[in-house]
């Protein structure tokens, strides 16, 4: 971005990249409901969970009518099309859990997914664009966005502990909303040579942070590791990297070759990669790799958002440059937050996977063990991997420690 774009307006106007002023990433106010042809979509995903655990759902969506997306009309209604048909998939592939895959998705529910997800620039699977952004509602339409007054649209097994985690991750988006408002105010405070409202932006981009990291707490309140880790995390998963599916998965009706794609993953949230962007913190070559290949699972509108913080005038630069010493120590206050929120995200990811696991092999190890049918054998295939595909710890140690890298020194 060139200086001179920016002089007279905002450079980077949060309405250009679908981000809103009020709930940043988050889909305004989603639909819940689709138009009266998709009744056969919706009876199945607003049943998924039964569906799923009884294992009726594969049967279920073979008697499921292909239909048309021509009836889809705007974004609200193609994204809650994506959250019902991604739902359905993920249930449709992991019913029988990791050793029980199919290698093929009927063409009644492959077409139609394919053609929701070219309209809207997403991959044809679960993502954090889907599971999180566009997935949450107000009980009481006029009450307040607190967890007590939110619902998810679409469910899958896990019970109140899965929605702990979609709407626990859903108030850590909410919080980050006004440091996305400081990153255009920022850019556009370089750009004006006005130091005062850079320091101002900085200010509530740290604070941001730190309330990203309180709500990230919330996830002991509301999330039972055991069923997160034997019963949740299974329907994240993706047929890339996975060795439960090594051949990924042919869409009938699309392509007679299989196709890959990462399971759902904390790294496909904008959030992260436009802060890492204003910050300039530079991750190593294989962490970079990743995140770069999780920015293809964001809706188009917001990866631009990102792109468009890397091409303008550098943050670092500047202040390097200028010799003030508040706006380094306003900057460090920003990398110290962020790495402090990546460090609590090991922290969670140590309870809920590493924790979990042990607890799950030593129940599976017990004789007789009551681990009931609400319990499903843990997984093996995605032990030590996220269900994004990353080598989970190397790679979230790696971008703590690159985070912390990205400080001024004195």
């Amino acid at each position: 971005m060139e200086p001179s774009e920016g002089t007279e307006e905002t450079p980077l106007p949060l309405s250009r990249f679908q981000v809103s002023e009020e709930y940043g990433f988050l889909l305004p106010d989603p639909l819940t409901e689709l138009p009266a042809p998709y009744g056969p979509w919706m009876e199945i995903a607003h049943d998924l969970p039964q569906l799923i655990t009884s294992r009726q759902l594969r049967s279920r969506v073979h008697q499921m009518p292909h239909l048309s997306t021509g009836h889809l009309r705007g974004r609200e209604e193609l994204h809650l099309a994506h959250l019902v048909l991604s739902f359905i998939t993920m249930g449709y592939i992991w019913q029988e859990g990791e050793e029980g895959t199919v290698k093929v998705l009927p063409q009644n529910l492959a077409v139609p997914f394919w053609e929701v997800s070219q309209a809207l620039g997403l991959p044809p699977i679960l993502s954090h664009a889907d599971f999180v952004l566009a997935n949450w509602r107000r009980k009481n339409p006029n009450g307040p966005l607190e967890i007590e007054n939110l619902d998810t649209v679409i469910s899958l097994p896990g019970g109140q502990s899965l929605r702990g985690f979609i709407l626990v991750t859903f108030l850590v988006e909410k919080a980050a909303v006004p440091g996305i408002k400081a990153i255009a105010q920022a850019v556009g405070a370089i750009l004006q040579q006005d130091e005062e409202t850079l320091l101002e932006a900085l200010q509530v981009l740290a604070e941001a942070i730190r309330d990203m990291s309180k709500a990230l707490r919330r996830m002991h309140d509301y999330v039972d590791p055991a069923v997160f880790y034997t019963v949740i995390r299974i329907f994240l998963s993706g047929w890339k990297d996975n060795p439960a599916m090594p051949q990924g998965l042919v869409y009938e009706g699309v392509s007679e070759e299989p196709m890959v794609f990462s399971g759902g993953s904390a790294a496909q949230s904008t959030v992260l990669h436009a802060f890492d962007e204003l910050l300039g913190i530079r991750h190593r070559e294989e962490s970079t790799a990743f995140l770069h290949r999780m920015r293809d699972y964001m809706p188009p509108p917001h990866r631009a958002f990102v792109e468009a913080i890397g091409r303008a005038p550098s943050l670092k630069q500047h202040l390097l440059s200028s010799g003030n010493e508040r706006l380094r120590e306003a900057f460090n206050q920003c990398v110290s937050a962020l790495a402090e929120l990546r460090s609590y995200h090991i922290t969670i990811v140590t309870k809920y996977i590493t924790i979990a696991a042990a607890k799950a092999k030593a129940r599976q190890a017990e004789p007789g063990n009551g681990a009931g049918p609400s319990m499903a054998k843990p997984l093996s295939a995605l032990e030590t991997k996220g269900t994004g595909g990353s080598h989970i710890f190397t790679f979230l140690k790696s971008v703590r420690d690159t985070t912390r890298e990205g400080m001024i020194s004195a």
